[in-house]
Parts: C-alpha cells; sequence; structure tokens
C-alpha cells in the first residue's frame, strides 16, 4: 500500500474519533483534559524510547508520570510546586545512580520532557480557562498545525520544486510552506465560522485573532515540525512511533501542537478570540 494511500486511510479513521472527542468536549472538559494528559504520556515515553532510556525506570518512571500530571493540573496553583517535584526527582534519580546514569541521558530525558509537557500543558490551560469554549479550542489549536502539515504534504508532493531545509527535512519544499501557510488560515477562520453558526451563536469571534493565528501557526508549526526531526535524526530513527499507520507515533502526529497551543494561548492573551 502506498503512504498516501495509508495516510489517508488512517486520516479517515482518525477523524471521527477527533470528533466524537470534541462532542464529549462540550461539556465533559475534564475527559478531554485527562484524554490530553495521557496523550502527554504516551508522547514521553516515545521520546525516552527514542533515545533508549525508557527501560532505565530511575529517569523514565518520574517523566511520564510528570508528562501526565502537568498538562492534567496546569490551570491549578500546584504547577510551580509539580515542576519543583521533578525537577528533584530527577536530580535525586542521578544522585542515587551516578555510576550507571548518563549526564547526557538525563538531560535528553528532562528537556524532552519538558518540551512536550509545556506545550501540551498550554492546550489544557486554555480548556480549563474556558470550560465552555473547550472543544472549539481544541478543534483550533489541533486543525491548525494539522491543516498546515497537510497543505504543505500535497502542495510540496504536486508542486515542490525548491527545498526548505535539505539538511533536516529534505522532502520539506518552499511550495509545500506556503501551501500550509494557506491551508493553516484557511483552517482558523473555518472552525471559527463553523462554532460561530452553530455551536456558540450567543457569541462573537474575533476574526483578527483567528487570521493572526493562522499565519503564525503555520510558521511555528514549521519550527515545532523541523525540531523533532533534528530529535529524531540525533537518535537515528524515522518515527517515533507507529501508532498511526503512515503518520507515526503520537509525537509524530503532535509535534507540531507543541509548538503552536503556546502560541494560541499567548495572541488570545493580548486579542481575546472569545468576545461576549
Amino acid at each position: 500500500m502506498s503512504s498516501m494511500k495509508t495516510r489517508i486511510i488512517t486520516a479517515v479513521i482518525a477523524i471521527p474519533l477527533v470528533v466524537l472527542i470534541l462532542l464529549i468536549g462540550t461539556n465533559n472538559f475534564w475527559v478531554v483534559t485527562l484524554l490530553v494528559s495521557a496523550a502527554t504520556a504516551i508522547m514521553a515515553t516515545e521520546i525516552l524510547t527514542a533515545k533508549n532510556i525508557l527501560n532505565k525506570l530511575s529517569i523514565s518512571i518520574p517523566c511520564i508520570v510528570f508528562s501526565f500530571v502537568f498538562p492534567a493540573f496546569s490551570h491549578t496553583s500546584y504547577t510551580l510546586l509539580i515542576i519543583f517535584v521533578f525537577i528533584v526527582a530527577i536530580f535525586l534519580s542521578l544522585m542515587l545512580n551516578y555510576n550507571k546514569l548518563l549526564y547526557d541521558d538525563l538531560t535528553f530525558a528532562f528537556t524532552g520532557t519538558f518540551l512536550v509537557s509545556s506545550g501540551m500543558a498550554c492546550l489544557n490551560y486554555l480548556m480549563a480557562t474556558y470550560q465552555s469554549f473547550t472543544a472549539f479550542f481544541l478543534a483550533l489549536i489541533l486543525s491548525t498545525p494539522w491543516m498546515a502539515d497537510a497543505g504543505a504534504y500535497f502542495a510540496g508532493t504536486f508542486f515542490g520544486k525548491h527545498k526548505l531545509c535539505p539538511n533536516i527535512s529534505p522532502k520539506k519544499t518552499v511550495e509545500g510552506f506556503f501551501g500550509g501557510v494557506v491551508f493553516c488560515i484557511i483552517a482558523s477562520i473555518l472552525v471559527g465560522v463553523i462554532f460561530q453558526k452553530l455551536v456558540y451563536k450567543d457569541i462573537s469571534i474575533n476574526y483578527v485573532s483567528l487570521l493572526i493565528i493562522g499565519v503564525l501557526d503555520s510558521i511555528i508549526s514549521v519550527i515545532g515540525d523541523l525540531s523533532f526531526s533534528l530529535i529524531k535524526r540525533h537518535c537515528q530513527i524515522k518515527d517515533y512511533g507507529s501508532i498511526f499507520p503512515g503518520h507515526g507515533g503520537m509525537l509524530d502526529r503532535l509535534d507540531s501542537v507543541i509548538f503552536t497551543a503556546p502560541l494560541v494561548l499567548l495572541v488570545n492573551q493580548f486579542l481575546p478570540i472569545i468576545l461576549w
């Protein structure tokens, strides 16, 4: 089966599941929060596996626990305490196992886990802050980088001639990048229109904010994608996992979200998307 067919089949199966999660998220904030936290824990597992340190339990257990707990409680007053406990656990592990653990493995596990967890924590923080609009923010944060990726894939496949970053990701092209920008902007605006017309009829949505998010997300998502491509190259692996045939692991699908979720949070802080 060709790569294109595999990707399409996986998308056909995955899209209804995402829609189901969005429907659940309309009235069940905590369910979606726990699902996001579980996905984050899976990504932490994948990044530890990439470096072959998942079996080093003194490192992997604190990392996996933190990657679940931190996003789940990102909207509470316990965030700094959770980070502090994680740091203490990591360095305590190093002190107790200094003859067995490599400092390189420790720093890789810590930074990789913290990066993944912080990005996904921003998603949960937004959904917690605007619990009545959980489905909207989830749809916005997921759809924009995914559509940017889809636009880049198809534009690059059919029109790509000029390499974007050949030393990092040989398949990415300049034409694909601009295709991603267009698709990302369309996705951002479309999410706003759909939710305003069909779900939140009594509120207004700031389409200027959505336009800004569409433009910036398309750029930041590429940075996120290339950053995790560098990690894969360092670890000499093709994909982080195989949960999604044709797409790779959980981290392969959400690497851009880790970077774009904080951006949406930032834009919303200065230019609120939801206008009462």
